[in-house]
């Protein structure tokens, strides 16, 4: 089953960091682009439904090359497993529900990029962070307080 990509000019971002378009590359990005804050086994299914017999070898280094060529961004909420999310080159925070996991993107508490930088950097020069704020989602909160 060949896919059109609609959402990205994907072959075009993986020519720009010099690696070449592939089918599994492609379908990979389109599942994050789609499902944003996806598993890698997610990314699995998905990149198989679109493209029959892919192994998840394949998958997981599609997934880690477009995240060493900063395509992906990867984050793993304690206590939770990795997922993925295209990298838009913004820098914004997430809220995890710790009932039943729900991912929501929020965006940064102060400033620019980065938005927290430590007092004492201890020499770091720092360019990112990475803030996750953990509560119970809206669906949860309704559920424990519903008859």
């Amino acid at each position: 089953m060949v896919t059109t990509w609609v959402h990205e000019p994907w072959p075009d971002r993986l020519r720009a960091v010099g690696l070449r378009v592939t089918q599994p590359r492609l379908a990979v990005l389109d599942a994050v682009h789609a499902n944003p804050h996806i598993a890698a086994d997610q990314v699995a299914e998905r990149v198989r439904a679109a493209l029959g017999t892919v192994s998840t070898q394949a998958v997981y280094d599609a997934l880690n090359t477009l995240t060493d060529h900063q395509i992906l961004r990867r984050f793993e909420p304690a206590g939770s497993v990795m997922r993925f999310e295209t990298n838009e080159g913004d820098n914004h925070h997430h809220l995890v529900c710790r009932r039943c996991g729900s991912v929501v993107d929020v965006d940064c508490a102060v400033g620019t990029i980065p938005c927290a930088v430590p007092d004492d950097t201890k020499g770091f020069m720092v360019d990112e962070a990475e803030v996750t704020y953990w509560g119970v989602c809206a669906s949860c909160a309704a559920e424990r307080t519903a008859p």
